[in-house]
């Protein structure tokens, strides 16, 4: 199995790193109720997707 000859520098491995970091997920506004949620997911706080009820919330009934 073949192994490295010498060790990364600091400099290239911090290069192979800056890719690395998360990124926030971004954020759309519910069209029913205005919540902030994420795009093609359903809201947490209305239970609808595309202004389908998809999921009925226990508050509401």
């Amino acid at each position: 199995m073949a192994l490295p000859k010498r060790r990364h520098s600091h400099a290239r491995t911090h290069k192979r790193r800056a890719h690395d970091a998360l990124n926030k997920p971004g954020l759309n506004l519910c069209q029913d109720c205005g919540e902030p949620k994420q795009p093609h997911r359903l809201c947490g706080s209305c239970g609808k997707y595309k202004s389908r009820v998809v999921y009925v919330l226990d508050s509401e009934v």
